[in-house]
């Protein structure tokens, strides 16, 4: 045991929370148009990491837990596959933003769900997670992720494209 959980979950905990930190970076470099391919790596396989992780807590049955997971790793796949072998070319560079993002917000999501449940204050003001608090909180982190999705859509743009373009001196 560490700090009361299995090794399983303190593995997919900080997993989760390094995907969450590294995916943060990444979106904020996304809605930039500078991305970084180092911090772009560790999201990647933390969030992967993440939703495998994810599957056997608890293996038992299936859970929404579960179903988001399979979600994320769809997503995850889409990203990869755009970012590695069709290396961001047309409608693969929207498809990647958009997938890695919305991978992004479903860590979130879940960290969110996890947070009400795990800490006291929080779970103080929403138990059954059907209260105010719990559904502003939801509706707020769905906000963000919608405008940093379109911000990051319209902003990373091709750099093929962006040297192309004509400038103000030509």
């Amino acid at each position: 045991m560490i700090l009361g959980m299995s090794p399983l979950l303190f593995v997919h905990v900080l997993v989760s929370l390094i995907g969450i930190a590294t995916g943060i970076a990444v979106a904020h470099w996304l809605v930039t148009g500078k991305p970084h391919a180092g911090w772009t790596v560790i999201f990647l396989m933390t969030t992967i990491l993440t939703s495998l992780t994810g599957f056997p807590l608890p293996a038992t049955q299936l859970l929404p837990s579960h179903i988001l997971g399979i979600i994320s790793i769809v997503l995850l796949s889409i990203a990869v596959a755009a970012l590695y072998i069709y290396r961001l070319r047309g409608a693969w560079r929207w498809m990647y933003v958009l997938s890695a993002i919305i991978a992004l917000y479903l860590n979130v999501f879940v960290g969110v769900v996890q947070s009400f449940q795990k800490i006291a204050f929080l779970t103080r003001l929403a138990p059954t997670q059907s209260e105010p608090p719990f559904l502003v909180a939801q509706i707020a982190v769905l906000a963000i992720f919608l405008v940093v999705g379109v911000l990051a859509v319209r902003r990373f743009e091709d750099p093929v494209s962006v040297k192309s373009r004509p400038t103000a001196r030509s």
